[in-house]
């Protein structure tokens, strides 16, 4: 059982969220102007019919790993209902268009992440070291930044904090935020979404969290042991 004082998260991330309070309202207003990216408006919220419906279904599931969610990661919600997210669209670490349907039949832990953002630069490093010792063929921390311009700037920070397991995935375009946004999913940066095999959204989260806390790994576990 956790201990007391894993009930909340670390001053450092209470610090960092104070600061995401703040850059959520300024994100929130440069990105309701941004129409243009890789997925067009008109499609952020209308989904597969199909797909949204399987999805649909797996909401006893989402509650059920929600709950598993408690100490540094209890911030983070139940999809309600659980929607299809396989057409979220990014660029691969090899500078190649993908979406996450590109994962299918891998449990993906989704960040949104900027450098101009406080609290994403803080729990990188606990993101990178969750993927590190969680990551394998059925589970996943993609974690892509949605700085604009290019890559100078995200490649430098990610070298000069030592990420070594994380791959770089990238969006330049704020297509994929306002996709998120317009789903309802994301108030500012960062924005958590755990998604399983079938690319359905179970849990989300906005805020940062300590990922590589022992709260986290066994939310990944119960993520896991849900997915059959």
């Amino acid at each position: 059982m956790a201990d007391g004082n894993r009930l909340f998260p670390a001053p450092r991330l209470i610090l960092a969220a104070l600061v995401a309070g703040v850059l959520a309202g300024a994100v929130a207003v440069y990105v309701s102007e941004s129409g243009s990216g890789n997925n067009a408006p008109a499609q952020a919220t209308a989904g597969d019919g199909k797909d949204d419906a399987v999805c649909a279904a797996k909401a006893d599931r989402a509650k059920k790993v929600a709950a598993a969610a408690t100490g540094q990661v209890a911030a983070l919600l139940p999809a309600d209902p659980p929607q299809s997210l396989k057409s979220l669209a990014f660029n691969d670490p090899d500078g190649k268009p993908m979406t996450l349907a590109d994962h299918a039949g891998k449990t993906l832990l989704l960040n949104l992440w900027a450098t101009w953002c406080a609290p994403c630069r803080a729990e990188m490093p606990a993101l990178d070291a969750l993927q590190k010792e969680k990551g394998s063929d059925a589970f996943q921390v993609v974690a892509v930044n949605v700085d604009t311009g290019d890559d100078v700037k995200p490649k430098k920070f990610l070298g000069d904090i030592g990420i070594e397991t994380l791959g770089y995935y990238r969006d330049s375009t704020m297509g994929l935020f306002n996709d998120v946004k317009k789903r309802g999913l994301a108030l500012g940066l960062p924005v958590t979404m755990l998604i399983d095999g079938d690319g359905c959204l179970i849990a989300h989260m906005n805020g940062p969290a300590e990922w590589s806390s022992p709260d986290a790994k066994r939310l990944v576990e119960a993520a896991l042991g849900s997915s059959d």
